[in-house]
């Protein structure tokens, strides 16, 4: 799952792109970055109008807008701190084209009228001189942004959907012109409402469509509101508020009931609870104390807290959490790029067909206009935009409800293969369990309890496993002290070695003890038995003979069972793996439902396991903590992280999990199908409205005023289709909410 994962030494680009219309438009910005030197790879996005560039270390920035301004569009690189303006620019009063749109549609309403009233026999035409009057205006005044972006495109060698517009109106404008001077009065036909409301929807269409695109954002732009400007920070003794920009790691904060967390921290004083629901997707407040941590971007609740920072603000969990959306929303599935093929053979072809029709219609009636008309309906009707959109405007939804209910797609590649997962692989300690084991018995050959837990502290001093922590957390529970092992060692899927009283010592699994010929005899059938009850043993031996066992058993999480089955029913095969013993896993299995697992897997043999799998056709997703986890999360074809939030393992896996509920796996697969299924349904409606419209266009059976209209609602209802997925509820969201 690596393959999109950029070599260290590139570097990432980000540019803001202007004057995008189309899909052909994309396909225009992508060649012209991809032949710079040095460029590795390029995608355009024609929704968020941003392109994302993988350059080799050396190529400046400089060069990659000149390419893109050589190619006919405008570039501006995006900083670090800007880099969150998803859209902004359609919301700037100044910009808004809303009163140039209405404008023009007011000014075509009068050269429409007469095709309304005359089936109920009133005759409104305007004269020659009104008509042309106003259509002048809205073809060279309101229709000038298609001259200019078409007169951009050729000098860049190019063609685009402004090319089509901009040829097809001017056509109907310039045979209604001739006809007006050189025609006699009786034999004038003219065409003005044609060009006049085609540019008219063409700009209502994009206006909507800008509209409509500013709500795709609406979830990323959640989250950047989030964080607050200013941070009250405590400096040499004295309070002061700083713009959260300048806040520094190891500085201490204040922050206020009520108030917004600035950046990610520690809690030094102060018991409040902590609302990180836009952050994790998880509705209740979180209780927060003394050395408790805490998410930049969540909501402080009743009482004041005083947190140490431990991140920046742009290095925060918030922050990367913004990036990935917006670097999965800027990434393309491999759907997409099929798209792109098409779109850039696209308007040449449809220029093609449309001279076409011209010259059979032209010699076939000897009625020249008429074949203008008919071409001039096929150059319309045929803009690609809706092809353009259909994809990006379905997965920066997607990805935005996913986000908002804890699960981030970490890019487009892992949201389209997520659609066809059949399998799911968990890892059990921390993803189908709690992770926090309890030592349940203890029991020695001839030690005491409290002897033998000394010991076993003494070998987990220095240790950070799960069953580690379990131990010293016991040992200090009864007040015992110990002193840490000597020469400790790890042996990972195996146990720990070291030297207690000048003594080798050995504290691990079953294995381990086999591997150094420890006779297991004097408890094996009491090992047996505690395994058979679910629980995890330790074995602790000294010099090769046995002094004890340790039994731990992790309490399975709450909604394992439901996550389990919710998948099944979407005909998901689960399997589990643990490093347990088979009597503990066949416990835990057999509790919530899983047919399949394997039990005393080492960390290496996951990724095997997994392999084993995808060699036998199964697409398969493997869901852990992350950690030990990661060579299999990267084995696997979707990888999904469970993280607590400020802990986020977001290399190797392609879903991250905002909270540790496993119902979240079934949701990510459920909004990867919603996704992938609204984006083949705009694709679909996309091409067929072009093979339908254009044949229609070219035997004469639409008007450029049909065509026009039919052009701007193509567009519109794919963006309004894309948006019906803002509707998506997660399973864990609508239980947390009740």
């Amino acid at each position: 799952m690596k393959e999109h994962h950029h070599e260290s030494s590139d570097r990432s680009v980000r540019l803001s792109i202007e004057g995008m219309t189309c899909a052909s438009c994309v396909n225009h910005v992508e060649s012209a970055l991809k032949r710079v030197a040095g460029v590795k790879s390029a995608a355009v996005n024609l929704a968020t109008e941003k392109a994302t560039i993988s350059v080799a270390e050396g190529v400046e920035s400089e060069s990659l807008v000149r390419a893109v301004e050589s190619a006919g569009y405008e570039a501006r690189e995006i900083g670090a701190h800007d880099g969150h303006s998803h859209g902004s620019h359609l919301e700037d009063p100044k910009d808004n084209p809303r009163w140039r749109v209405f404008s023009a549609l007011a000014l075509s309403l009068p050269l429409v009228l007469p095709m309304l009233t005359m089936p109920f026999g009133i005759h409104a035409m305007l004269p020659a001189w009104a008509q042309f009057s106003l259509a002048s205006v809205v073809q060279f005044y309101f229709g000038g942004r298609f001259y200019a972006a078409s007169l951009r495109a050729l000098r860049a060698g190019t063609a685009n959907m402004d090319l089509l517009v901009t040829l097809g109106t001017t056509a109907a404008y310039g045979l209604s012109v001739y006809q007006m001077f050189f025609s006699s009065e009786g034999a004038m036909s003219l065409y003005f409402e044609s060009s006049a409301i085609v540019v008219s929807l063409v700009l209502l269409g994009k206006y909507l469509e800008a509209r409509a695109k500013l709500r795709t954002t609406a979830a990323i732009r959640a989250l950047q509101d989030l964080r607050p400007e200013m941070a009250r920070v405590i400096r040499n003794g004295k309070e002061s508020d700083l713009p959260i920009s300048e806040v520094e790691v190891g500085d201490e904060v204040v922050v206020l009931p009520g108030g917004k967390l600035p950046v990610d921290g520690v809690v030094l004083d102060g018991v409040s609870s902590v609302d990180e629901s836009l952050i994790t997707g998880e509705s209740l407040p979180i209780a927060k104390g003394p050395s408790a941590k805490v998410t930049g971007g969540s909501v402080n609740g009743e009482a004041a807290l005083r947190i140490r920072a431990v991140a920046t603000a742009s290095e925060g969990v918030l922050s990367r959490i913004i990036r990935m959306v917006e670097d999965a929303q800027a990434e393309k599935p491999p759907i997409q790029r099929f798209v792109d093929r098409v779109s850039a053979v696209f308007v040449p072809v449809v220029l093609a067909l449309a001279a076409v029709t011209l010259l059979a219609w032209g010699l076939a009636t000897g009625r020249w206009e008429i074949a203008v008309i008919h071409a001039v309906s096929v150059l319309v009707i045929a803009c690609p935009c809706a092809l353009g959109l259909a994809t990006p405007t379905a997965i920066m939804v997607g990805t935005g409800a996913a986000a908002r209910a804890g699960i981030l797609i970490k890019d487009a590649e892992a949201l389209e293969r997520a659609h066809g997962l059949d399998t799911v692989i968990f890892d059990k300690t921390g993803t189908l369990t709690e992770g926090k084991p309890k030592v349940i018995a203890v029991i020695g050959v001839e030690k005491s309890e409290s002897d033998l837990l000394r010991d076993a502290a003494g070998m987990q001093a220095r240790s950070e496993h799960p069953l580690a922590k379990a131990v010293l957390r016991a040992a200090k529970d009864r007040g015992l002290e110990y002193a840490p092992a000597e020469g400790f060692r790890s042996i990972p899927g195996y146990g720990v070695s070291g030297r207690l009283e000048g003594k080798e010592t050995l504290l691990g699994n079953r294995r381990l003890m086999n591997d150094r010929k420890v006779d297991l005899r004097p408890l094996d059938r009491r090992a047996e038995e505690l395994e058979t009850e679910g629980a995890t043993i330790a074995w602790l031996a000294r010099e090769g003979s046995l002094l004890g066992i340790l039994a731990f058993r992790d309490e399975i999480k709450a909604t394992s069972r439901e996550a389990i089955a919710e998948l099944g029913r979407m005909g998901i095969r689960t399997m589990m793996l643990t490093g347990d013993g088979a009597g503990s896993a066949a416990k835990v299995a057999r509790a919530l439902g899983i047919e399949e697992f394997e039990s005393e897997v080492l960390p290496g043999k996951k990724a095997e396991v997994v392999r084993g799998r995808r060699a036998s056709g199964a697409v398969v997703a493997m869901v852990g903590d992350g950690i030990n986890d990661a060579p299999a999360l990267a084995t696997s074809d979707v990888g999904i992280a469970m993280s607590t939030g400020t802990d986020v393992a977001m290399h190797t896996a392609g879903i991250t999990l905002m909270r540790g509920d496993p119902r979240l796996v079934a949701d990510s697969v459920r909004i990867s199908r919603r996704t992938y299924a609204k984006i083949r349904q705009n694709l679909f409606w996309a091409f067929v409205y072009n093979s339908i419209g254009i044949p229609l266009a070219a035997l004469g059976h639409l008007s450029p005023v049909i065509a026009g209209a039919a052009m701007a609602f193509s567009s519109v209802s794919v963006v309004g289709n894309s948006l019906l997925l803002r509707r998506w509820k997660s399973i864990a969201g609508r239980e947390n909410a009740e």
